[in-house]
Order: C-alpha cells, then sequence, then structure tokens
C-alpha cells in the first residue's frame, strides 16, 4: 500500500481529436501497466462504438505504478475523459475524482472551444492544471503560438506546459514527472470512518452492480459491511479491487485511492451515482457532496419494433442508466407505435449513442421519434407547464406564453470562416454577443440561439461551412418568449401524432413543405390515394399526394362502345372511394427514421 504522499489522481481533459486517448496508451506503455502485446491504438476505448467512431463515449479509471526520477515509486490513478460536448457530464464526475487535470493543447490547432470548458471545470473543481502541448512533432505545429494561447486564452503560465507527442511517446516521462512533481495528494483521513464517491456503475450479468468508487476517508475491505447513505440499504463486500485496465482484485482499497466493488447488488434502483459508501457499523456523520442532477435538453420517444419487446427496453434502460447516469426515461405511449418511453438527453449524438448502445448491447430493434426540445407553456390560468413533445401542447386559445430554451454558444473559427459562420447564426434565429480575436489567425464568435435551432444540423453545418476548423461548445442560459406553434402532420386526415412537432411560425412552411415531400418518397402506395397533409391547428398549411396504385380495366375492351369503358372506369373510381373510406395507412419504420435527416433547408 503507498502512503498518501505517493499517491495522484488525475484525469486527461482536452477538446475532441487532441489526443486523450493515445496520450494514456503512451503512459500505460510507459509505466508497464499494460503488456507490450496488449497493447493497441486507445486501449482504454473498449466498446466497439468508440473504436468504431474514433472517440471516447465512457469515462475509463485505470491505475498505473511508476518509479520517478527521484527513486520513489507513485501509485497513480488516470482517468481518460471524452470529448464531445454531449459528455460533458461525463468529464464533471470524473473531476470530482482527481486532484489534478492533465490539459491537452493540440500544437497545430491550439486552444479548442472544448479546451477553454474543460479547463474551466477543471478551474471550478479547484484542480492543479498542467497544461500539455501534444503532436509537436506535425509539420504545422506551431509551439509559440500554442504556447501563447495557453497564456491568453486560458490564463495558464506557458512556462509549466510539458511538450510532448502522444503518437511517437515524446515527452511521456515528462508528464508523468510533472504529475508527480506539480499535483497534490489526495486528502483524507486514513483512520476516520470509511466514506466514499460512486462516480460510475456498470452491471454484469453473473455478479450484479459493479460500483465504480473513489476512497475518500478510511478504507474499503473485502467482507466489510457497508451502507449506500442516500439509499439506506446495507450489503456485504464480496470483492473490491483497481482497473490494471482490466479488474485485478484486492485486499482493500485505502484512502485515496480509486477502484471497484462488487455487492451482489441485484435491484438497480439502489446504485445511485453520486452516493456516497460508508461503513454500516461505524458510519460517517455526513454524506460527500455528490454531483448537481443533470437536465436533458434533447428528448425523443424510443419504441420498441415488435410490442412484445417492451419488458425488454424497459430492464435494458435500467442497466444502461447506471453505466450513464445523464439520460432520463419515462414511460411514453402512441397510437402509432404503441407502448415505448420518452428519453431525455444532453445532445442528438448522446441520443444517437445511446439507441445504438440499446440495438448492439441488448439486441433490441428501436423507432425512435423526431427529436425536440422542452419548451415551457403558461396557460390563460396561469399554470405554468413543461412541454416534452408535440401532442402535449395546449390548445392555442389557452396558451398565454410560449417559451423556449436558449443556450449561449462559444464558437471558435479561423477569422477566415467568421462571416459564413455569422450568417449560418442568424439562420438559426441567433443574437449576437461578441467576438474575441485569440491572435492574429482565430477568433471566437459568441451568440446566444434558440436550442431547437442547434439541436439537429447545427454542428454538423457549422463544421461543413468552416472546412472541419470550426469548433463548439455551448450553455443553457435561459428560456425566451417565442412564436412557437405545433405543426400537425396529417394521413387522409387523421394526425399522426408520433411526427408532430413544435416549430418557430416562421419555419412552420419550410419544415412541413420538407416533411411531407419526405414521407411522399416513404409510404408505399395504396390501392387508393393518400393525401400528406401539414397543418397548424386546422388550417392547412402543405400538402403532397402519394399517387393510388391503378389497374388497367379496361384492357380486355379493344374496340367496341366507349360507354363500355367509361362504365368500367366509373365502377372503379367508386370502388377507390369506398375504399379510401375504409382504409388506413401504417406509417413505415423507416419514415420515422429518415425524418430525422430533415430540416427546412431540405
Amino acid at each position: 500500500m503507498a502512503p498518501l504522499s505517493h499517491i495522484r489522481n488525475f484525469c486527461i481533459i482536452a477538446h475532441i481529436d487532441h489526443g486523450k486517448s493515445t496520450l494514456a496508451d503512451r503512459l500505460l506503455q510507459f509505466t508497464s501497466t499494460v503488456d507490450e502485446r496488449d497493447l493497441k491504438a486507445q486501449t482504454l476505448d473498449t466498446m466497439d462504438i468508440e473504436r468504431e467512431r474514433g472517440i471516447t463515449i465512457k469515462s475509463v479509471a485505470v491505475r498505473m505504478e511508476y518509479t520517478a526520477q527521484d527513486g520513489e515509486t507513485y501509485t497513480l490513478h488516470l482517468i481518460d475523459t471524452p470529448g464531445h460536448v454531449d459528455f460533458a457530464y461525463e468529464v464533471s464526475r470524473s473531476l470530482a475524482a482527481c486532484e489534478g487535470a492533465l490539459l491537452l493543447v493540440d500544437a497545430a490547432q491550439g486552444v479548442e472551444a472544448q479546451t477553454l470548458a474543460n479547463a474551466y471545470k477543471a478551474v471550478d473543481q479547484d484542480l492543479e492544471i498542467i497544461p500539455v502541448i501534444n503532436k509537436i512533432d506535425l509539420p504545422s505545429a506551431d509551439i509559440d503560438n500554442a504556447r501563447d494561447q495557453i497564456r491568453d486564452v486560458i490564463g495558464l503560465d506557458p512556462d509549466e506546459a510539458v511538450l510532448a507527442s502522444a503518437k511517437s511517446g515524446l515527452g511521456t516521462e515528462d508528464v508523468l514527472e510533472a504529475v508527480v512533481r506539480k499535483m497534490p495528494p489526495p486528502a483524507g483521513n486514513p483512520d476516520a470512518p470509511l466514506r466514499a464517491l460512486i462516480f460510475d456503475a456498470a452491471y454484469d450479468t453473473y455478479r450484479g452492480v459493479v460500483i465504480h468508487l473513489r476512497i475518500t476517508d478510511g478504507r474499503l475491505k473485502k467482507g466489510q459491511k457497508i451502507l449506500l447513505m442516500s439509499a439506506g440499504i446495507k450489503y456485504d463486500v464480496t470483492e473490491v479491487g483497481c482497473f490494471t485496465p482490466g479488474p485485478n482484485p484486492l485486499p482493500a482499497l485505502e484512502c485515496g485511492e480509486v477502484g471497484y466493488m462488487i455487492c451482489s447488488i441485484k435491484t438497480l434502483q439502489d446504485t445511485k451515482v453520486g452516493d456516497t459508501v460508508t461503513d454500516a457499523l461505524h458510519p460517517a456523520p455526513e454524506p460527500l457532496e455528490g454531483y448537481e442532477e443533470v437536465k436533458p435538453v434533447v428528448f425523443c420517444g424510443m419504441y420498441p419494433a415488435s410490442a412484445t419487446d417492451f419488458g425488454e427496453l424497459r430492464d435494458a434502460l435500467e442497466k444502461l442508466s447506471l453505466n450513464d447516469a445523464s439520460f432520463e426515461y419515462v414511460a411514453d405511449s402512441s397510437d402509432a407505435l404503441g407502448l415505448g418511453f420518452r428519453l431525455g438527453f444532453l445532445g442528438l449524438l448522446h441520443m444517437e449513442i445511446i439507441q445504438e448502445r440499446l440495438e448492439r448491447e441488448f439486441d433490441l430493434t428501436l423507432v425512435s421519434t423526431m427529436p425536440n426540445v422542452a419548451y415551457r407553456v403558461t396557460t390563460a390560468d396561469g399554470e405554468c407547464t413543461i412541454i416534452e413533445k408535440a401532442s402535449q401542447m395546449p390548445d392555442r386559445a389557452e396558451i398565454e406564453l410560449c417559451e423556449e430554451p436558449y443556450i449561449e454558444a462559444d464558437i471558435m473559427v479561423p477569422t477566415e470562416y467568421l462571416s459564413v459562420v455569422i450568417d449560418l447564426c442568424k439562420k438559426k434565429r441567433g443574437v449576437h454577443v461578441r467576438v474575441d480575436y485569440i491572435d492574429g489567425r482565430r477568433c471566437m464568435a459568441v451568440y446566444q440561439l434558440p436550442l431547437a435551432e442547434i439541436v439537429v444540423d447545427f454542428y454538423d453545418k457549422l463544421k461543413s461551412y468552416t472546412r472541419g476548423y470550426g469548433s463548439l461548445d455551448y450553455r443553457i442560459i435561459d428560456y425566451r418568449p417565442g412564436n412557437l406553434v405545433k405543426l400537425d402532420i396529417l394521413l387522409n386526415g387523421e394526425s399522426v401524432d408520433a411526427l408532430s412537432v413544435i416549430v418557430h411560425r416562421d419555419n412552420a412552411v419550410g419544415v412541413g413543405r420538407a416533411l411531407a415531400a419526405k414521407l411522399r418518397t416513404l409510404i408505399p402506395r395504396q390501392q387508393f390515394e393518400v393525401a400528406i397533409q401539414a397543418a397548424i391547428g386546422g388550417k392547412i398549411i402543405v400538402r403532397e399526394t402519394v399517387k393510388a396504385l391503378r389497374k388497367n380495366v379496361t384492357a380486355k375492351c379493344y374496340g367496341g362502345d366507349i360507354t363500355r369503358k367509361r362504365k368500367l372506369l366509373e365502377k372503379q373510381k367508386a370502388g377507390k372511394k369506398r375504399m379510401k373510406q375504409v382504409g388506413s395507412v401504417e406509417v413505415p419504420q423507416e419514415a420515422f427514421m429518415a425524418l430525422l435527416k430533415v430540416s427546412e433547408d431540405s
């Protein structure tokens, strides 16, 4: 067991693709934590979906032993974190388990939006921040410019910055030495009653819930009786250990260490991220400060393709919410899609990842509705409600005020692309706040925008318009009044609740036209004509028609009296009219998926 003074808990934070996972590989390799033959690119990204997309989705903790240049051996607990704005909650949870952070800055790209956002998070948690200038061996690397940005934009001492190349391993030892020398050891009392913070959890089919925790006071050993303070439930510890990076059982976890605990917990509701674990026989007087409740900003319905899979979807969501506490779900039902769930996410990428994990890890086939944000509606009698889907919207006559969530976006771009970014923000109803010039080549545009406008395609368009050089970070600021209307989609006069959306009145015709045109290509032709309409209240604003399949009933009439042909055509027309009255149109599952890609620009 290492004394407290020889333990260091730190994480790696940075913008997307600045080399966090690659640097983690070099640290594992240098400290011989992972055997050379088991080492691969992004070793800590264990999920298939992470490796395919080339991004980190889950924070991963790993223990390393490092013998420093002064001859002392230190125990290092590293947490590799995601970079994308949708997974910012993962980063904030990881920071709470650390005393220090390595802040990576790409030598070629400099300080980006998420670099700044993550640096502010680390400062808020009072962490010791060590800047690391990565990718110094790139031909386009500009180390002096990166140093200037570290000083001017982030406000850190550029002389403290460590120069490294995670790809080639250059500067790896300097990074480890900086961690040992500059980061403080964990504070805590080894003799006090046990207190440990749960920062993550996962479900194992055979062993129950595996809890990831950081010991703040006391020690945790196998066989100990523990108490989960918020749940008030006691368990016997069957195994404790650390990650190296696979699970490695230990006799005990000491004060200041990061590891895992298994107690054969089968009831998933008992385990809550942010809860405090203490000794059941000698409990701590008060729990540790947990995490602030996460507030989802994007909502969509998810329904099993087969109605019989509803129970399996419920169990899958329960297990997945252990591993990702940043999404919420409630049971829901739809006339078109049957029983399912209404889910809340931190962004559109977060939604995609959760859906893909549900389909891969739990072998489900899902249909999801169009994503939307939560609106605040005040009715004429003064009652204020949060609307998470269009079907909950009251009648227009009952609404006194309708408000939508606004965000403040920090958009970093090369100066030559500033004009196209300003045009993009104007199209999305953005309010200009300011433009800060970082250096002669790059600037940061700050805009306030409705969340609904950026949630679907804003990030993709920003990357496209700036040739990949633009970066975005945003935070929710408040609700503001908006001229919002409910756009209904009708098939043969019947409203399809799953396709209804809330849009700004100015965009209603464009969105309605795009939705109707897309549906016309997706709905299979019937024996009768199908009318696709977009409506606001009782007013039809767009109409498309799916033509009827038509049998040539006059084929057998060659020559002869024309009245005979007319008679057959009239008979067919009457049959189609009768069929239209009784026929119903089913919306295929592909339609719901394809409509996610529809915008008013389509």
